[in-house]
């Protein structure tokens, strides 16, 4: 129960949207033409959306899960400071989601869980231009523990905890903002930071989450780029896509003591973000939901191979060569929604 209370009290996440720029527009040639540049704005905005899905077989011929619940909770909130050309927003997305069964004696299992901060403070070049100059600052982590469901006794090990991993990025660039609707970030150095409980470090050769085995963090320097772009298609169907690469000038194979490459690495390998998602409202408060996450990473490799094109089995610690590299997870739901 006290995870059920955790799900709806902070049922969560989505992709990020841009606050209301449009609005921020309005206000700016106002302001102008009042010569009024000391107003300050505050804008917020956000979605909620809680998904319950039950099911209950008896003497079924078919066969299937005797009885299940699914419960899901998405939530993107937005909070902007506007002041003249400056520029503050603050985007919160988050997400949560159980799945119990009889099957497995109810022991809730994670379908759904990220919590992801991005908080950027920019300076409009012009009174009237879409540049800004900006600085980023992103937070990702989760809120509870995952494990490998697939292993034998999967309870006994966890693979990821709250803050474990924690990703920090920090990144000085160049903003370009049109409308509500598109934002685009560039920075050429970019400063990422991860961080790991030594729990889940020391269990892997190569380490976990990209940090070397024995240690809790690990530095990267490189190009970032996030892009963003929300768009009401209609009153009842909204559509939102964001997507994040970044690339490591401080890459490089790692080695074991022996001397043995356990795991390569290069700036090439660019980390990929690509979050989609799509809702469409059918009554006041309720809303079908669809959203796809596809991740690149080669710090964070799937743990089987895959066949090559003449059918021998790929080293999962090769980089672009078979599907273990790519990370895909796909939600749909039905429930509640909210906007404020």
């Amino acid at each position: 129960m006290k995870r059920i209370f955790l799900l709806l009290g902070l049922t969560l996440a989505g992709s990020s949207a841009n606050a209301q720029l449009s609005y921020y527009d309005a206000l700016s040639k106002k302001n102008a033409e009042t010569k009024n540049v000391d107003t300050v704005a505050w804008i917020y905005n956000g979605t909620l959306n809680i998904g319950i899905n039950q099911g209950i077989l008896h003497n079924w011929a078919a066969g299937g899960e005797l009885a299940s619940l699914t419960v899901n909770g998405l939530f993107n909130g937005s909070l902007t400071r506007y002041n003249n050309r400056l520029l503050w927003t603050n985007n919160l997305d988050a997400a949560y989601g159980l799945f119990y069964a009889q099957s497995n004696s109810f022991v809730p299992r994670k379908t759904d869980d990220r919590i992801d901060f991005t908080s950027k403070y920019g300076y409009r070049l012009s009174d009237s231009g879409n540049f800004y100059f900006s600085v980023l600052f992103n937070a990702k982590s989760q809120f509870t523990k995952a494990y490998n469901y697939d292993a034998p006794e999967w309870d006994t090990f966890s693979t990821s905890k709250f803050l474990s991993p924690l990703y920090l990025t920090l990144a000085p660039g160049v903003e370009y903002r049109k409308g509500s609707q598109i934002s685009i970030f560039f920075s050429p150095a970019a400063s990422r930071f991860t961080f790991v409980d030594k729990y889940y470090t020391i269990r892997n050769e190569a380490g976990a989450f990209g940090v070397e085995n024995g240690k809790t963090m690990r530095f990267e320097l490189g190009a970032y780029m996030s892009a963003r772009y929300v768009k009401d298609l209609t009153k009842q169907i909204s559509f939102r896509s964001r997507l994040d690469m970044y690339s490591n000038y401080l890459a490089k194979n790692v080695t074991n003591d022996q001397g043995e490459v356990v795991k390569k690495d290069n700036p090439g390998n660019i980390d990929i973000l690509w979050d989609n998602f799509i809702s469409f409202k059918f009554y006041k408060y309720f809303s079908i939901n669809f959203g796809v996450v596809a991740i690149y990473d080669n710090d964070v490799p799937y743990v089987k191979t895959y066949p090559d094109a003449n059918g021998n089995p790929v080293d999962k610690n090769e980089p672009y060569q078979g599907l273990g590299w790519w990370q895909v997870k796909q939600v749909m739901s039905v429930g509640f929604n909210y906007k404020f």
